[in-house]
């Protein structure tokens, strides 16, 4: 099924450039007509120069096209890098008849190697969007991913539905503030370039922000959304009564995306879903979700399914939040295996079917107030560390 496509107005391609050593590698998006646009990029001080040209492009809110390459980042390449990404743009544009300026450009891969342009001009001209080449472009953007990540949802605006698609890559060198990860996003709602902004914003604080493979942060991260504008005739504004409608399909697609970052980590087996309630702060909460999500000790007893209660406390000790140790109650599923910041007797073979899960859920009630977060993540296992020793070989 395809979903970058299901909004009125896309189309998109993925092709096998040889940019990698196999498969699909170069991923197209295309609007019928100059959509509205916007897009957030990674907080790291590197950035990449096919990164940092989107940033540019993006800023006058307006875009028509996005290609992404995989298994090449573009990045610390110096002046190369920059033109590199100019040429890769232009190309596009030629390609798919439209300005350079209108062209949204994204690389993943390995870093401090040429973008192999030749390579890329040979895929664009054998790449033809359509309507049912989203799988395809799913596929071409994937580097350690195990499956291609894409969601949908609808939302009713102004008594007619508009649509709302996205895909996204990333396994590794998954941490807030988005990264390695890209994601883009398609709409056919009529909505202004300030109001996009501030929905993807506020959608990815919920979403991308709140996942964490590694801790690691990359340079090319970034979620970028193109709004065709074709299924209604009424801007949607911050002020609209409809954009709180528009803001919650959004999210809901960017959140079912996350899930899909996390739960596809590399060497990963299984989801784990984070979660603190009760606390004194939401940063207190989101102190505690992160320093869990991050921590090597709880995501590789997650692998080995230990039910070792005392990691999930000493992390959230550590994590610089304010909290009374002795309120705390943890849950891993629906088994207490600790309370009041002590252990107690539990159902060891229960805690144990918990932890053979798909999806693990990790509950830190901090008996405080009232604040609370969630961060997803993934476990940890010796394939982790083999595909990230071996990733230039």
């Amino acid at each position: 099924m395809d979903y970058i496509t299901f909004p009125e107005g896309f189309t998109a391609a993925g092709v096998a450039c040889g940019i990698k050593k196999e498969g699909p590698d170069l991923a197209v998006v295309l609007c019928e007509r100059i959509a509205n646009a916007a897009g957030i990029f990674t907080k790291n001080r590197v950035k990449g120069h096919s990164l940092r040209l989107s940033m540019k492009n993006i800023a006058a809110g307006r875009a028509r096209l996005a290609v992404i390459n995989a298994g090449n980042a573009n990045a610390c390449m110096g002046s190369r890098g920059d033109e590199d990404a100019l040429e890769f743009a232009r190309i596009a544009a030629e390609r798919f008849g439209c300005s350079p300026e209108h062209v949204l450009t994204a690389s993943t891969g390995v870093i401090g190697f040429p973008l192999p342009l030749e390579k890329i001009r040979r895929g664009l001209e054998t790449a033809v969007p359509s309507r049912e080449g989203g799988l395809d472009a799913a596929r071409a953007i994937m580097t350690t991913d195990t499956v291609p990540k894409q969601a949908r949802a609808e939302a009713v605006v102004g008594g007619k539905t508009v649509r709302i698609g996205g895909m996204a890559k990333g396994s590794g060198m998954i941490h807030p503030d988005m990264a390695t990860m890209i994601s883009v996003i398609t709409t056919d709602a009529l909505i202004s370039p300030a109001a996009l902004k501030s929905a993807l914003v506020s959608a990815a604080g919920k979403s991308f922000n709140r996942i964490s493979v590694d801790g690691e942060t990359s340079v090319c991260d970034c979620v970028m959304i193109l709004a065709s504008g074709m299924a209604s005739d009424k801007e949607i504004t911050e002020d609209s009564p409809d954009f709180s409608a528009f803001l919650c399909a959004l999210t809901d697609v960017c959140v079912s995306l996350s899930r899909m970052l996390a739960a596809d980590g590399e060497g990963a087996t299984k989801l784990l879903t984070i979660k603190v309630n009760g606390a004194r702060t939401r940063k207190d909460a989101r102190l505690i979700c992160g320093a869990v999500a991050r921590s090597p000790l709880c995501k590789t007893a997650a692998f080995g399914c230990d039910a070792n209660w005392g990691r999930i406390l000493t992390a959230a000790g550590y994590s610089g939040a304010v909290f009374d140790p002795e309120k705390v109650d943890i849950y891993i599923g629906t088994v207490q295996v600790c309370r009041a910041g002590g252990g107690l007797d539990f159902d060891e073979e229960a805690a144990l079917n918990e932890l053979r899960q798909k999806e693990v859920v990790y509950t830190i009630e901090l008996n405080e107030a009232n604040e609370s977060d969630v961060m997803w993540t993934c476990d940890f296992s010796p394939e982790y560390v083999n595909i990230n020793a071996n990733y230039r070989t």
